[in-house]
């Protein structure tokens, strides 16, 4: 990695105080690598770094700090650097800031904008949490649709430096409503007498100011769209989302559902900006909840404690058993989250989904119960050197069971996604334990009820 092999130059520099040397070095390294570095350094020379490097630059950098190492520098701050920093941000930039930010740090980073900047910010802090609108930035390129192809071309060589991106053109009417999107290459090949109308076909896609941001996320993915218009209730363009901007939402959103599938509460920052207490306080819920459901599986056994007593074998298949409904369950929950999270199925196809995972489950189940089968017969023979009735309705026992759990764990896992979005709950809670301690409590009842149908007046 590029930061490893300037880790120990960087180093001496800084040791040796030679800013010269280390502001040539740094201008040619990417902000991602020296806000990396920086990450690493007290933050007293943190900011003697920061001060040697071109604003831009400097701006870029910030964004790839962690919030925490961020809020720090800015704390150091003086009031020409924050403006520097904050004037070369994105409005979207500015606006995730000002959602971390501590309440002592927000009036004096507002304070050190520039009144534009601050309507801007202020402007996109009005749209609700987690909505395209806080996501936005209204650096574009707007045409009208009267403008000659020459016009438009000149307009966008005058304004397109302070644009996001140029890649597509925005065409609007007199009031400002979006009436189609243009890709800057149709531009460049067109007639420059022809007016911006010849290249239209008002067919475009465009995304709500109050959408949620995963809104964002699917459309660029399902359009292969670099950028995408957001509009507000009235059809007139606000800004613009870019693919940039989303990458960093849709990692957001899966590292939700990962932690969430885990067995614990979101973590408000990155693993490594977290304290251990906080990190103890965002588990222990779902720990002590999975506890207290593993009672009802200690409850369950107990029911069957004359069974257990008079079939001591039996309990040593008990683990084979409800892992297996588990991790069928764990399976189905992990795939019908993701495919509902990438609209690859909606809400209204659980009937689809519940026929396609009741075959499935009994497929799986059969090919455990031929496995589980054959495994206890052979231990049985190995142990016995016989094949007894009890051995063998033994080994029945296991095979049906195995369909039974592995068929109610595929059925609960694939169906909770839907029960949790139709109750407004986020999918992703369908947690592999939360569907594993499901799974054992009814692996249990599965077992034992098809052991004493099978083995009643033979061992029981």
């Amino acid at each position: 990695m590029i930061v490893d092999l300037l880790k120990p130059e960087f180093d001496e520099l800084i040791e040796a105080k030679d800013w010269v040397a280390l502001k040539d070095i740094l201008n040619d390294v990417p902000a991602v690598d020296v806000a990396e570095l920086l990450e690493e350094l007290e933050n007293e020379v943190a900011i003697v770094i920061f001060r040697l490097l071109k604003k831009q630059k400097a701006a870029d950098v910030f964004t790839y700090l962690s919030s925490g190492k961020g809020m720090e520098l800015l704390d150091l701050f003086t009031v020409q650097q924050l403006s520097e920093v904050m004037s070369n941000l994105e409005p979207d930039e500015r606006v995730t800031l000002m959602e971390e930010l501590p309440g002592r740090l927000t009036q004096r980073v507002m304070n050190s904008m520039d009144t534009e900047d601050r309507r801007q910010v202020q402007k996109l802090l009005g749209y609700p949490d987690e909505s395209v609108g806080r996501l936005m930035t209204p650096r574009y390129v707007k045409v009208r649709q009267g403008w000659t192809i020459q016009k438009a071309m000149n307009h966008i060589r005058k304004f397109g430096h302070s644009a996001e991106t140029v890649n597509v053109i925005y065409v609007v009417d007199d009031q400002e409503h979006l009436i189609d999107d243009l890709r800057l290459n149709q531009l460049i090949l067109a007639d420059p007498e022809a007016p911006i109308s010849s290249l239209m076909d008002e067919s475009f896609e465009a995304l709500s100011a109050f959408d949620d941001q995963e809104d964002a996320v699917k459309m660029l993915s399902k359009y292969d769209r670099v950028a995408m218009p957001v509009v507000d209730s009235d059809g007139i363009l606000v800004g613009i989302v870019t693919v940039d901007d989303v990458i960093d939402v849709a990692e957001e959103e899966t590292t939700e559902d990962m932690q969430l599938m885990a067995g614990m509460d979101v973590l408000d920052d990155y693993y490594s900006q977290t304290t251990v207490f906080e990190m103890v306080k965002k588990r222990i819920g779902w720990l002590a909840f999975l506890f207290v459901g593993q009672l009802f599986t200690t409850t369950a056994m107990g029911a069957y404690e004359s069974v257990i007593a008079n079939a001591v074998f039996l309990s040593l298949f008990i683990p084979m058993i409800i892992s297996s409904g588990g991790n069928s369950g764990t399976q189905a929950a992990t795939l019908i989250i993701r495919a509902l999270s990438t609209d690859d199925i909606d809400m209204n196809e659980w009937m689809k989904v519940l026929g396609r995972e009741l075959l499935s489950g009994l497929m799986l189940g059969l090919i455990m119960a031929g496995i589980g089968f054959i495994v206890i017969l052979g231990w049985g023979y190995l142990v016995s050197d016989a094949f007894t009735q009890e051995l063998v309705l033994s080994a029945a026992v296991v095979g049906l069971s195995l369909i039974g759990v592995v068929l109610w764990g595929n059925l609960s896992g694939s169906m909770l996604p839907f029960i949790l979005s139709k109750m407004g709950l986020d999918p992703a809670v369908t947690s592999a334990p939360f569907v594993s301690t499901l799974s054992d409590v009814t692996g249990i009842i599965i077992y034992f009820s098809i052991a004493i149908a099978l083995l009643e007046g033979i061992v029981l």
